[in-house]
């Protein structure tokens, strides 16, 4: 295994000056594909990957493999979670997120601090760090239907091809909407936390990719208010990468996918894994993808075990 954090973009992730009483985290998230099971791999690539960023707070979506078949329309989780695999290789806490519901799909959450207890509805835990309280939500929205293919008349299972933003909106809202109304329930237990993040698979672009500098660039079709991580961030939410890199044409920034050249006319690349945050007094220090190669990844880790790049952020509060 070897990483590279390439240099040049260390200023540009500078946000202001850290304060001597701020707290810094590091905090990652990562489909990691069945810790590798699916394409073949030892639980031992995805272990090196989290070392190369060497985060505090990881949320991880499948930690178990994929079914044969896995259709768009039905594809359950099955086999064993990796998630103590993985904690006791790096020495960190885990917690199973072993909860049914429209969030969730294999999800674990691994801190280097002990993990309290969880929210409701299995999307977030209490993480107390030299005596700050910290809340970590993690979730895996559905994939099915998946607008960029709706928009671009890609097939995926059954869904209806669409012409306007506006319909890609409405398709969003509906098909992600339930998981979100279970992560606003939960997002209650947040009150009164020190900082907070939620990290996550959305299966959904980003507003923020999707603009008009970005239809200029030639890197997307149209500009699209995608819905879901928008409405985390009407909760005081940022997005951390965007944060530290909020030109999407300077920095364009794809997680899905590292299987698919960005020629493919059968796939569209896009940032579709998240790691967002709230707390006082934030600041983002740098934030980046990790994955197989530059210039796609700011962190580089070969060999890749996932069929998605991960985020990664340096925060403090």
């Amino acid at each position: 295994m070897k990483f590279i954090l390439l240099t040049a973009c260390a200023a540009s992730l500078l946000m202001s000056p850290v304060s001597a009483s701020a707290e810094e985290l590091t905090v990652m998230s990562f489909n990691i594909w069945g810790g590798g099971v699916n394409a073949g791999k030892s639980v031992a690539e995805t272990v090196a990957a989290i070392k190369a960023v060497n985060p505090d707070i990881v949320g991880i979506q499948e930690t178990k493999p994929e079914p044969d078949p896995c259709t768009a329309e039905n594809c359950v989780p099955t086999g064993k979670s990796v998630a103590a695999e993985l904690a006791k290789a790096l020495g960190y806490y885990y917690y199973d997120q072993s909860a049914t519901n429209p969030a969730l799909w294999a999800n674990a959450i691994l801190s280097r601090y002990p993990i309290g207890k969880a929210t409701k509805n299995d999307l977030g835990v209490e993480i107390m760090i030299n005596g700050k309280r910290i809340m970590a939500y993690n979730i895996h929205l559905t994939d099915f239907p998946y607008q960029p293919y709706q928009l671009l008349n890609i097939e995926y299972g059954s869904a209806p091809f669409l012409k306007t933003g506006d319909e890609a909106v409405a398709a969003a809202k509906a098909a992600r909407g339930p998981a979100l109304d279970l992560l606003e329930q939960d997002m209650k237990a947040a009150d009164g936390a020190d900082a907070v993040f939620v990290f996550g698979d959305f299966n959904e672009p980003s507003h923020l990719d999707w603009t008009e500098a970005a239809v200029t660039a030639k890197l997307q079709p149209m500009v699209v208010a995608y819905p879901s991580a928008k409405r985390i961030e009407s909760w005081g939410f940022v997005d951390l990468f965007r944060a530290a890199w909020p030109d999407v044409a300077a920095k364009p920034a794809f997680t899905w996918t590292p299987t698919s050249e960005p020629t493919a006319k059968d796939d569209h690349h896009d940032r579709i894994d998240y790691t967002l945050g709230r707390a006082k007094n934030l600041k983002v220090l740098k934030a980046g993808v990790v994955g197989e190669k530059a210039p796609e990844a700011d962190i580089v880790v070969t060999p890749w075990p996932a069929d998605h790049r991960a985020t990664m952020a340096r925060v403090s509060f």
